[in-house]
């Protein structure tokens, strides 16, 4: 499962301690059941690194970009999907029961997996230095 969660890609641009990769994905990510983690879905995806080596690196250099643990891969998935479908149905589930409408319901749980995102779009600063990348030259 390791391999899945390393990545060669190619530095674009380096700016202080951040190191941004632009990351294609492997023919080898086909058979990985982890490959939802990594966010790589056969396109072209930019990461950027934090770290402490920076300088080390220059724009166009083969760099490989990994995820330090599967736990945070795996956390990953739990805040971007599990948890909104629980609130989503708590919510859905929740009106019924109180005796709405499923009109209703179904606009209140759409608007709290809205307002959901919009808390973990705010909180993406903590969240980022929870999960981070490591990166090394080819």
């Amino acid at each position: 499962m390791r391999e899945c969660l390393q990545h060669r890609g190619v530095v674009e641009s380096v700016d202080g301690r951040i190191v941004t990769v632009s990351v294609e994905r492997e023919s080898a990510c086909a058979g990985c059941h982890a490959k939802g983690i990594c966010g790589v879905d056969g396109q072209k995806r930019v990461i950027k690194v934090d770290s402490d080596h920076a300088s080390m690196f220059q724009p166009g250099e083969r760099v490989v970009v990994a995820l330090l643990s599967t736990q945070m891969g795996f956390s990953s998935v739990v805040w971007g999907y599990v948890l909104p479908l629980v609130v989503m149905l708590a919510v859905l589930f929740g009106i019924k029961a109180a005796g709405g409408s499923d009109g209703m319901a179904a606009i209140v749980s759409l608007c709290s997996v809205a307002t959901y995102y919009v808390v973990l779009y705010v909180l993406r600063h903590t969240i980022e230095r929870k999960i981070k990348f490591t990166i090394i030259k080819e």
